[in-house]
């Protein structure tokens, strides 16, 4: 099991709770989200964000547990609640979708931050473990897209940010998540144009390495280490720094961007030493103001 001090995750407890939004206070305000995946890592950072701009956010995941968990330590935030869902099963999705417009009369925000896979040459992939990651991350993707057209936006309306990977030169020992996430990409295109005249957005962030403990307990050693010498910015991503690219996304702001994939990984999908070593620094100002862990 990998070994991460707590402390090189989350700050203390006071720390932990401040509300470091970069964005206007309420910018939110009377809004509805769907978080999948949004009890844990990624989709634990986005929930809180979201929550403390007002919104109402609905997560969802498979784990019960884990969402009564955080539903009960974010309530003091803001509303939230959750519902189970696999989204890989067409049915649980339907009613992810219905039972949060029902309990609140609207829908305006999508995050598909569900997903998973696991590390593995592809030639040792089975079948049922390539399509469980399929199966998760693209077409459970593209169930709660068509889920929340049909049912909402196609009416009203409405934002999706698809979270998908740094998978652009390959990804190997992930090739099943690779694949899924790449078509995720396309599929972000595809909508944009598809659903233009519906008032809909629709748009990708694509994290590099993110240091989160559930990303860490995925892994038997400790790669973030291992790896971190060769990313441009000689450290890994927070949880927070792509909270903060989705709300963006989400925002007006962004009222002129559909189809758009941003990458936030610290140049590393751009990176190859093939022609260029970033030697190592610790002190320059693109990289050294790290936003504090906000939960």
């Amino acid at each position: 099991m990998i070994r991460i001090s707590q402390r090189s995750i989350t700050l203390d407890k006071t720390q932990r709770h401040r509300k470091m939004s970069v964005f206007r206070t309420k910018l939110f305000e009377g809004c509805v989200a769907i978080v999948t995946g949004g009890a844990t890592g990624i989709g634990r950072a986005i929930t809180y964000e979201l929550l403390t701009l007002g919104c109402k956010v609905v997560i969802s995941s498979r784990n019960g547990a884990r969402l009564k968990a955080t539903v009960e330590e974010f309530s003091n935030v803001g509303t939230i609640t959750s519902t189970v869902c696999n989204i890989r099963k067409e049915n649980d999705v339907r009613n992810l979708i219905s039972t949060t417009i029902a309990r609140h009369g609207r829908l305006d925000f999508i995050v598909n931050n569900g997903g998973g896979q696991f590390l593995s040459p592809a030639a040792d992939i089975s079948l049922k473990g390539w399509n469980a990651v399929t199966e998760t991350n693209l077409t459970g993707t593209f169930l709660v897209c068509r889920e929340a057209f049909n049912q909402w936006f196609d009416k009203n309306g409405g934002v999706i940010v698809n979270i998908i990977a740094d998978m652009w030169r390959g990804f190997p020992m992930m090739s099943h998540t690779g694949a899924a996430r790449h078509a995720v990409f396309n599929l972000t295109q595809s909508l944009a144009i598809e659903w233009a005249d519906k008032g809909v957005r629709i748009n990708s962030v694509a994290p590099g390495l993110i240091l989160s403990p559930t990303a860490a307990a995925n892994y038997e050693r400790n790669i973030f280490d291992e790896v971190k010498g060769n990313l441009p910015a000689k450290r890994a991503g927070l949880p927070e720094e792509i909270s903060s690219a989705v709300c963006f996304l989400l925002s007006p702001g962004a009222a002129y961007i559909s189809g758009a994939t941003l990458r936030v990984d610290g140049g590393s999908s751009l990176y190859t030493t093939m022609f260029w070593n970033v030697p190592d620094h610790k002190s320059l100002k693109a990289y050294n103001w790290i936003p504090p862990a906000k939960l």
